[in-house]
Order: structure tokens, then C-alpha cells, then sequence
């Protein structure tokens, strides 16, 4: 699921978010009775309490609905406890690594500098216990009912869920039960179960001192940046010749190059077949193939010594025991929940947001989505709906990417070659004009029609991450490349670049 900023979420208003003529009502027993079945009523039903089912539930509870959350784990979802918070704190450490390659080449005297994972395993786990803390509070003072369990979907006559024996309804169901990492079986992949998932990757005690991680995408590249940048010797295991797939082609070229620059070991168009365990840790074996040789020769190789092997393989949705083909409710062939627009799934009165429904997997998206909901329902705005277009998003590399809009790929295929303009740079950020320590920054503009409309913005580089929202808004309201060009630089940045381009 890419990465929320946790604080802006944090700090909403802490007064209480139900209407006064809800709080006697909702402050009774919330339990269906056992001796006649009848469940318990809400206005509003929420499974699952990550960042989208939370979002909506505390929207619709300002806005007057009787209101509860499911949740058969720790309240905050993927993104607090296994994701955006504790990667971006991991992913902190490991700038401060970086830094540290250039203290002395800015007159700072660092020897004997010691790095303790423990120490840092210690104080993130906390700061996550204290969001999860703050997400129940959150709930308490909105007047919102928090269940505890797993949710059933029954074959009542209308739509019913069951935890612990006990039956719920209301008129509207949101399913927001985000998704987890894909595994491997050992049929596929002997030996696969001696690996971890990204869920494990915040389990680990000590920082492991060689790391294979098998995936190209996002949370493969963030956390083999992480490992190595920490001091793990990390080898990251691709089926093609590149990383982000899905990206820019300047992107994916670049960060394929920028790993190997920081010291990852990058085995192209290779795959795991076997990892068995011995007395020294994991063996792994890996196939690969040469693509430019037409006789499908394999080369078979295997890496030893092994104390952490990390799948990054993808995610899937958390549909499991949900039971909704009694309910009627249409999946695709991923078992993503299939919803239209208005995040309506095939069945009156259910919806579904965020991960589960394979779109946009970013928790930002999962926020906004559920909210926009919350106000279709309860506040009567019938065109109430996310824009699913321009959705910036950031990856946690080294150094960070920041994306916005369509790929020149996509733009060509959508507007005609003809019809798209390409501006681009690649320069060195003035931060190395003193370090031997060298990492270049990249930009690129998607321009379209005759007017040049920016339609994509791609960069990687230092301060990436943060540069990347207000240029985001500008997209969002269409602006063009002459907008970009009457704007005044700020020197010396490196986002001056995206405005002086020729």
C-alpha cells in the first residue's frame, strides 16, 4: 500500500466529531441480543479500521451518523503499523546514514559514529503504539463504536455482518479492509516459507548482515535502499532488466542505476527457485537468463549466508471470510472488490474503499475516497466522488522519487506522438558541490496539445519527495508549460530547474 503524512491525519480536532441528539443513543449497549438474533443498528458500518474505513467512519459520525468500526487487529491499517509510518522512520535512519558519508566533507569530525537497530526498532515501535492510541481516542471522542473481530457477511435479508456470535447491520456497509503481502508456497518456490514479507521486515530484531529481497516494485526498492544504506550487504532479485516497471522509463532507468550506485547487488532477469536453510542461514538459488540469447541458457547461482530474504512481490486484496459471494458482491479475477465511481459495489448499500479495491493503493487515496463517501451519504451531495486522475505519489528511494500525471508512454498512447512534448534535465544538486559523494537529480515535464498542458511531472533526486506537492496542485488545475516559464525561480534549489527548462 505507497505512503500518508501520518500527522496531518493525527491532528484533527479533538472535540467531539457526533451530534449531541446521537450521543445517548450510541453510548448504549451496542451488542446484538443472542436470545433473538436481532442485530444492532447503526446508520453507518465500517470493516476494518485502517486509514480509509477510519476516514469515512469519522466523517460520517461529524455528519450525524450512528457509527461503528471493525477491526480484528490494531486500529490504523497497513499504513501505521506496517507501512507508510514505520518505512518513512526506517527510511530516516538511513538518510542519516547517507549524511553521514559527508560530514567530513563539510568540516565535521564524525569517527566512531555506532548505529543500533535495537535502539531504533525500540523508539519507531513506540511512536506506533502512541498513533494506535491516538486512532482509538479519536474514535472515542467522535462517539464511534469500535468491535473488536472478525467480520462475516451472513445470508440474512439484508446486509448483515457477524463477529463473535454477534449480528450488525445498517443501510450502508463499507468494506475497507485493505490488502497484505503476497507469499509464495513452497510448491511454487521450494523452500519459500524461510522468507519474510514486508510485514516481517518490522519484526526483525537486529539489522541483518545479508539481505536478498526478490520484487522491482515500490517497497522492493525502499526496502533494499534501506538495508543497504544501513550496512546490510543487499542483493535485490529482478525478473527484468529494471525497477518501477510501471513508471516513466527516465525514472525506471535512473533508479535501476542509482541502486547499483549505492551498492545494491542488482541480479537482472533472474529468479528464486529454491532457498533451503543451513548452519550459516538461507541459501538461495537463483536462475538467470540472458535475454539477448536465444537459446534460453540458464545460468544457476546461488547466494549464501543468507539472514534475511524479503518477498516483495505484490499485495492482494483482504477478502478472506468476508463471505461475499453470499452477499452477492462482484470481485475481479485478483479478488480485488469491483466498484464503479462512486465506490458502489455490485450490491445496494455496500461499498468498498482503498486497497481492496486494487486502484490507487496509496493511503492518501484510501483517505479521500472514504471521506468523499461519508458526504455522498450523510450530507446528501449526490456528485460527491474522488478524481481518480493526477494522483501524486512518492517513492522512498535513494534518493526519493516524486511522480505526478501520465508517463511519456502513457501520454503518447493517449494524445498521438505528435501531439506530446517532452522537456527534461539531469544536473547535479549543489548539496554534492563538496562531498565525494555524488547523486544526480532528474526531472522531466509531459506536456500535451498546443497549449503544452503539463500532464506529468517525474523527478528523482534530493528533496524530491518534499518538492513534489505544490507542483502537484499546479497540475491538478491544469497548468501549462508557459505557467511554469512565468514563474520566478527560487535559487539556489533544485526545483528551480522545473521552471527555467528549455
Amino acid at each position: 500500500m505507497r505512503f500518508v503524512r501520518i500527522c496531518r491525519l493525527l491532528s484533527a480536532r479533538s472535540a467531539s466529531l457526533a451530534l449531541p441528539r446521537h450521543e445517548k443513543t450510541i453510548r448504549r449497549s451496542m451488542a446484538s441480543d443472542p436470545s433473538t438474533g436481532e442485530p444492532t443498528r447503526f446508520d453507518f458500518l465500517v470493516i476494518g479500521g485502517g486509514s480509509g474505513g477510519l476516514a469515512g467512519a469519522r466523517r460520517a459520525a461529524e455528519l450525524g451518523a450512528k457509527t461503528a468500526v471493525i477491526e480484528n487487529h490494531k486500529l490504523g491499517g497497513t499504513c501505521v503499523n506496517v507501512g507508510c509510518v514505520p518505512k518513512k522512520v526506517m527510511w530516516n535512519a538511513a538518510v542519516h546514514a547517507e549524511y553521514l558519508h559527508d560530514h567530513s566533507d563539510y568540516g565535521f569530525d564524525v569517527e566512531n559514529v555506532r548505529f543500533s537497530w535495537e535502539t531504533l526498532k525500540a523508539k519507531r515501535d513506540a511512536y506506533v503504539s502512541h498513533l494506535n492510541r491516538i486512532y482509538r481516542n479519536n474514535l472515542d471522542k467522535a462517539k464511534i463504536q469500535t468491535i473488536h473481530g472478525h467480520a462475516t457477511f451472513t445470508n440474512d435479508p439484508e446486509p448483515t455482518v457477524e463477529v463473535n456470535g454477534r449480528k450488525y447491520t445498517a443501510p450502508h456497509i463499507l468494506i475497507a479492509t485493505g490488502g497484505q503481502p503476497s507469499v509464495l508456497s513452497d510448491a511454487e518456490v521450494p523452500g519459500a516459507h524461510l522468507g519474510i514479507t514486508s510485514d516481517g521486515f518490522f519484526e526483525l530484531e537486529r539489522l541483518p548482515k545479508r539481505s536478498v529481497i526478490v520484487g522491482a516494485g515500490y517497497i522492493a526498492v525502499e526496502m533494499a535502499g534501506i538495508l543497504s544504506t544501513l550496512g546490510s550487504k543487499t542483493s535485490l532479485v529482478i525478473r527484468q532488466t529494471g525497477v518501477l516497471r510501471n513508471f516513466d522509463a527516465f525514472i525506471s532507468t535512473n533508479c535501476t542505476k542509482e541502486l547499483q550506485n549505492t551498492g545494491v547487488d542488482l541480479w537482472k532477469n533472474s529468479q528464486v527457485t529454491s532457498v533451503s536453510k543451513k548452519d550459516s542461514g538461507l541459501e538461495v538459488t537463483i536462475v538467470t537468463k540472458d535475454p539477448e540469447k536465444k537459446n534460453d541458457e540458464e545460468k544457476i547461482s546461488t547466494i549464501q549466508e543468507v539472514d534475511c530474504l524479503l518477498w516483495a512481490i505484490g499485495r492482494q486484496p483482504n477478502t478472506s471470510g468476508l463471505n461475499l459471494t453470499e452477499l452477492g458482491v462482484d470481485t475481479d479475477e485478483r479478488g480485488h472488490i469491483v466498484v464503479d465511481e462512486f465506490q458502489n459495489t455490485s450490491r445496494s448499500g455496500i461499498y468498498a474503499v482503498g486497497d481492496v479495491c486494487g486502484k490507487a493503493l496509496l493511503t492518501p487515496v484510501a483517505i479521500a475516497a472514504g471521506r468523499k463517501l461519508a458526504h455522498r451519504l450523510f450530507e446528501n451531495k449526490k456528485d460527491s466522488k474522488l478524481d481518480y486522475s493526477s494522483i501524486p505519489t512518492v517513492v522512498f528511494s535513494h534518493p526519493p522519487i516524486g511522480t505526478v500525471g501520465l508517463t511519456e508512454e502513457e501520454a503518447v498512447k493517449l494524445k498521438g506522438k505528435e501531439n506530446v512534448k517532452i522537456y527534461k534535465t539531469s544536473f547535479t544538486p549543489m548539496y554534492y558541490a563538496l562531498t565525494t559523494r555524488k547523486s544526480p537529480c532528474i526531472m522531466k515535464l509531459v506536456c500535451v496539445g498546443k497549449e503544452e498542458t503539463v500532464m506529468g511531472l517525474h523527478m528523482q533526486g534530493l528533496g524530491c519527495d518534499e518538492m513534489l506537492q505544490g507542483f502537484a496542485v499546479a497540475i491538478k488545475m491544469g497548468a501549462t508549460k508557459a505557467d511554469f516559464d512565468r514563474t520566478v525561480a527560487i535559487h539556489p534549489t533544485s526545483s528551480e530547474e522545473f521552471v527555467t527548462m528549455r
